[in-house]
């Protein structure tokens, strides 16, 4: 879509969403009822920004929340869908995972590395890979989500490693907010059918239960890759090898003090890309992950009215299983994780204006192994020296509101593994909410780190495509932001950041000259700079819109040279309309990506794609029924690959449907 074309389909679509109501079946007052305001209601608060319950204008960050609303009236259907949302975040899909970028940083091949997911609070990303899984292999379905906070920016001074750019805490219905059960069933484009069940309830003396299983299974659509186009390579054309399944299951407990959750995933995909010079269109070439299991057991106690103690231990295991078809053999790749972390934290308001944080953490790594084994029975135990391993850390922040408006938020945490030593990770923040007017601002500064994990050391193939390199250290960031947030009136609220990052020894992965083979290196400084605007409100109480762009440039340090995948501008645009009061409701959304650097140094051109999504509640008793139309306009479009592809990109989703009925009981 060119960007006059897509000028004109954001014009449509806001024409839609203002004449659209006027022309509805029936009529809805201006006062349209609450239920379909929550939309783009604030949040009062979060809990992932400083591990405890804050308003979303004091906590240290710029804060973003998806809510339950908002995942329903968009279509989302993945952690990723909802990231996208979100400004200065995009996506990026290479028909085995999906990736997240932010703020110009989204490395082609680094698994999520740099966003540290937690699923109500607890970390998930895995022990191998520290992988954070976003698309169809998340740990949770995102339809039992209940909202998920986006916390942007360096969290190492709470959270350790992982997050560097970004901390994304995925918080979980509750069985209160059930109430019952649900079923639900969808069809969408591809060959694409879901399943879900789930069923909780809070009874009288406390007792709280969610149970929740669903699955998914895909048949993948025909693709074409013209790096392929030749008849020994069926003139780049993979013919059913992009299907996909996966299955996912959580239960929640509570009684009194204590909470009990697990979770689990198992997710298989074909790979019809030829990834790793594999032969390309066999369908033997798939990988099953994750497989990857959590059990958490936390207790939380107020022990006065001014302190509160919280006491977690969890045991986590994750399975990767790939089979990867050569030309002469076939190459299986595992990779499996066993560990248990543990936490104590104290929460204690020492006076009205002063609140203090102590914790500490543990994480014993079990198992950390990957091996290799050829068609030939041959086994390479690529791990065998770091099988075991273990971090600690004990960290500290420190809440005080020195005047009217004003709230000082410092925080520092050190951590130890015992690989390659300790770090130390520091956050201030400098906030002021005007005690009228609707401002609040914050100046903000911190530092955080990457740990290499033992794929990125250790991993190698015999030399059929990727080598080790032992020697890696962590990475570094450090962050300074200004954030400026103003009310207008109570339908309207502008945001404005402004940061700048400087990124020091950057674990990247890149092709040794010398051999042709992959490897992960400290490639040197990176500095990133941007600013991201937001407006939302509320029209005649009952349209609603989101509207955000975020410019951010992200260069190597040494040769101003801009890094790959990183897009210049994102824009993005969301519009909700109700339609037939609270029963019908129609959501569009729009994304604008500039053009894209690939691994190569060639370019990917910009692009605009579009949503619309209808969706109604309780027409037939407990029915909600779901209508969406994904790139509306049929956009062609590619992201980047990393270098284990011979493509530089690849070809992404044309328009798809999906219908899907939830049944409330």
């Amino acid at each position: 879509m060119s960007r006059d074309a897509f000028l004109v389909a954001v014009g449509i679509m806001v024409s839609c969403a203002w004449i659209g109501p006027a022309q509805a079946l029936g009529s809805v007052e201006s006062g349209a009822p609450g239920g379909e305001r929550i939309f783009f209601q604030e949040i009062p608060s979060v809990h992932g920004a400083s591990k405890y319950e804050q308003k979303v204008s004091e906590a240290p960050a710029s804060v973003t929340i998806v809510t339950a609303d908002d995942i329903r009236r968009f279509g989302w259907r993945t952690i990723a869908d909802a990231l996208r949302s979100v400004k200065g975040f995009y996506t990026t899909y290479d028909r085995a995972y999906t990736y997240a970028g932010v703020r110009g940083f989204g490395r082609p091949g680094d698994f999520n590395t740099r966003i540290l997911l937690l699923v109500d609070g607890y970390r998930v990303n895995n022990n191998t890979y520290d992988q954070a899984f976003v698309g169809n292999g998340g740990i949770v379905d995102l339809e039992i989500v209940e909202r998920i906070e986006v916390i942007p920016g360096p969290g190492s001074s709470l959270y350790g490693t992982n997050a560097f750019f970004a901390v994304v805490n995925v918080i979980t219905k509750r069985g209160r907010d059930l109430k019952g059960g649900e079923i639900s069933a969808e069809e969408a484009s591809f060959g694409t059918t879901k399943g879900r069940a789930s069923w909780g309830n809070r009874w009288g003396n406390g007792l709280e239960v969610l149970l929740s299983a669903s699955a998914l299974e895909s048949e993948g659509q025909r693709l074409y890759f013209r790096e392929y186009d030749d008849p020994s390579t069926n003139n780049g054309i993979a013919e059913r090898d992009d299907d996909e399944r996966a299955v996912n299951l959580l239960a929640k407990v509570s009684f009194g003090d204590f909470a009990l959750s697990a979770g689990r995933v198992t997710r298989e995909k074909t790979l019809p890309t030829g990834v790793y010079e594999t032969v390309f269109g066999d369908p033997r070439t798939r990988v099953l992950d994750p497989q990857q299991l959590f059990v958490n057991l936390k207790f939380q106690r107020d022990l006065s009215d001014h302190s509160q103690i919280m006491l977690r231990g969890g045991y986590n295991t994750y399975l990767y299983d790939a089979d990867y078809q050569y030309a002469n053999h076939m190459n299986n790749d595992q990779g499996v994780g066993r560990w248990w972390t543990a936490e104590a934290l104290l929460t204690r308001k020492i006076s009205p204006s002063h609140k203090l944080v102590v914790g500490a953490e543990y994480q014993r790594n079990l198992q950390q192994d990957q091996t290799a084994v050829n068609e030939d029975g041959v086994s390479s135990e690529i791990l065998s020296e770091r099988r075991r391993s273990a971090r600690w850390a004990v960290y500290l922040q420190d809440e005080v509101r020195v005047s009217q408006g004003f709230l000082l938020n410092l925080g520092v945490r050190y951590d130890d593994y015992d690989t390659f030593g300790g770090t130390t990770n520091p956050r201030m923040a400098v906030i002021y909410n005007a005690p009228a007017g609707g401002t609040t601002a914050k100046l903000l500064y911190g530092t955080a780190f990457r740990s290499p994990n033992v794929y990125e050391m250790y991993y190698n193939d015999a030399g059929f495509s990727q080598k080790t390199n032992p020697d890696l250290k962590p990475e570094k960031i450090e962050t300074t932001e200004l954030v400026l947030e103003q009310a207008v009136g109570g339908d309207f609220r502008a945001s404005a950041s402004l940061y700048r990052c400087k990124v020091k020894s950057l674990i990247d992965q890149e092709t040794d000259p010398a051999d042709g083979l992959l490897v992960f290196r400290n490639t040197g400084r990176v500095d990133a700079r941007g600013i991201e605007l937001e407006a939302r409100g509320v029209v005649a109480g009952r349209v609603e819109g989101r509207a955000s762009w975020a410019y951010q440039i992200s260069e190597d340090a040494a040769t101003g040279e801009a890094l790959s995948n990183s897009p210049r501008h994102l824009a993005k645009l969301r519009v909700g309309v109700p339609i037939v009061g609270d029963k019908l409701y129609a959501g569009l959304e729009s994304q604008f990506t500039s053009k894209r650097k690939t691994v190569s140094g060639g370019d990917i051109g910009g692009f605009a794609v579009s949503n619309l999504v209808l969706s109604s509640r309780r027409w037939i008793g407990g029915l909600v029924l779901t209508a969406a139309v994904y790139n509306l306009f049929d956009r062609k479009y590619s992201d980047p690959a990393s270098d284990s592809h011979v493509q530089d990109a690849i070809p992404q989703d044309g328009r798809s449907f999906r219908l899907k009925a939830t049944y409330e009981f």
